[in-house]
């Protein structure tokens, strides 16, 4: 694409693929302001700090960590210098009904002997498993995470023909689940294999098998920690952007792109005009066409289109260890179908939710005071439609805790020391998520995945999209795909 001798950019949103989009663009020479309308930059990456606990607030999982690198290489700094991370040996400890635990290694040999001891498959058996799962993250991520999907120029290259021949063995016109049965045949681990769909807010009774390209990430590329937590991840990079002169401007919510000639020219913020030469959003992009572009109405697929799950969360201080739980852990509920439906169904949580607890302090012990944890306890919700979430909380609460109880031979409810809660209200109204959907649109139709909203528009000449909710989806990889496929798309000025 041809871009003009002007240079100037602004980015709306200071989550992290509106910030690594203005590292990108700032390496290449554009003049780059980013508004936000919190008080910090990290969108969903932020963290919380009370009674001497430490919690990061968003999302958990670090993979793929050479997309942070490649930014601060792109700058000319070594990334040692400014941010670094452990490669973790266990990605997730699962826990299952009868009591059972189930080690995800992130060695795909030592984890296949595991799973084999403690259900009696066949080694041989899960290494064919996840190397299915490398196949399809090898014949896809070309053309998936590295280009946009809408540009005919993207399509023309033998990379991407041979992406198209291998299709129909990827798993597009079967479920995750069903796939996953007829290739483990146990219970337990196609619960553990399925509950990937849940990184992308998806179903795995419905969603594409193609989508088993998700734990190639954990169990071949390796899990991480970054060594100050999730959300240096954000502050590393908002230092890196300022560093190469990136201008960030917080409590600043943009109230509308100005349009004029179908290209963008600037952004009125804070009644204040901006004048400017590309406009880029790392808003959910249902919130840009309803909000910031008068006079255009929201596409017909956005407006119907099925949104991810998203999540309620108890940041619990504990006051007590747990030597059997480790960073990341899953209590699997006792029927995960019916979990689907219930969440399918929009209006309340199953009885015996599935729950995800993430402990920083296992990894970084001053997260927590001397002889606690700081527990993330996550279970999954739909999208927030006005259900009574009061009621709901109350609920999940005294669930969550009777079943790690159970799990845990313990009682939890004297042990909170302190406990803050984020509900999809609350991740709606602080994170610019449609009702509060964690990944956008969900990924439960067969070519979901593939054609979510592009990342530039059609009709508006200059105005680009990254993050979350559009291609290539949520999660902090692919948000700094996102990120990457823009950057793809400006040349140097």
């Amino acid at each position: 694409m041809s871009v003009s001798a002007s240079k100037k950019v602004s980015i709306i949103g200071a989550g992290v693929a509106g910030i690594a989009t203005s590292i990108r663009l700032a390496a290449k020479g554009y003049q780059v302001s980013v508004f936000e309308s919190n008080a910090q930059a990290g969108g969903k990456l932020s963290e919380l700090e009370t009674q001497g606990f430490r919690f990061d607030m968003g999302p958990s999982l670090f993979t793929v960590p050479e997309l942070v690198d490649e930014l601060f290489k792109l700058s000319q700094k070594n990334p040692r210098d400014y941010f670094n991370y452990q490669k973790l040996e266990e990605s997730c400890r699962y826990f299952y009904p009868d009591g059972s635990c189930i080690i995800g290694y992130t060695d795909r040999e030592r984890f296949a002997k595991e799973a084999s001891e403690k259900t009696n498959v066949s080694p041989n058996k899960v290494i064919r498993f996840l190397k299915k799962s490398q196949f399809i993250y090898q014949s896809t991520a070309y053309l998936f995470l590295e280009k946009s999907l809408h540009r005919l120029s993207s399509y023309l290259s033998f990379n991407v023909l041979m992406s198209f021949f291998k299709l129909p063995f990827l798993g597009l016109f079967t479920t995750m689940h069903k796939a996953n049965k007829r290739a483990l045949n146990h219970p337990k681990l196609v619960q553990l294999f399925d509950r990937y769909a849940t990184y992308n807010g998806s179903n795995p009774y419905l969603a594409p098998a193609i989508l088993n390209i998700i734990p190639h990430l954990e169990f071949h590329k390796g899990a991480y920690f970054p060594n100050k937590g999730m959300f240096s991840i954000a502050s590393c990079l908002y230092q890196l952007a300022k560093s190469q002169g990136v201008t960030f401007h917080f409590h600043s919510k943009v109230d509308e792109i100005v349009i004029e000639n179908n290209k963008v020219s600037a952004l009125k913020v804070n009644r204040h005009r901006i004048d400017c030469d590309y406009i880029i959003c790392n808003l959910d992009v249902y919130f840009v066409y309803k909000h910031l572009l008068k006079g255009y109405s929201i596409p017909e697929k956005i407006k119907h289109e099925e949104r991810s799950t998203s999540a309620l969360i108890f940041y619990w201080g504990i006051n007590a260890t747990f030597p059997q739980l480790d960073l990341h852990n899953i209590f699997f509920s006792n029927d995960y179908e019916t979990e689907f439906k219930t969440l399918s169904d929009g209006q309340k949580l199953y009885e015996d939710p599935t729950v995800y607890i993430n402990i920083t302090s296992k990894k970084n012990p001053s997260d927590a005071p001397e002889d606690c944890e700081n527990w993330f306890v996550m279970v999954n919700t739909p999208a927030n439609d006005g259900q009574d979430w009061d009621s709901i909380i109350q609920n999940a609460k005294q669930s969550i805790i009777a079943k790690l109880n159970k799990q845990l031979n313990t009682d939890i409810e004297p042990l909170i020391r302190s406990e803050h809660i984020l509900d999809p209200r609350a991740i709606e109204s602080k994170t610019g998520s449609f009702k509060g959907s964690l990944y956008g649109a969900a990924s439960n139709q067969r070519m979901a995945a593939f054609f979510r909203h592009p990342n530039f528009s059609n009709t508006i000449k200059g105005l680009y999209f990254c993050g979350g909710s559009v291609h290539p989806g949520g999660g902090i990889p692919l948000a700094l795909s996102s990120a990457k496929i823009v950057d793809g798309l400006f040349k140097p000025v």
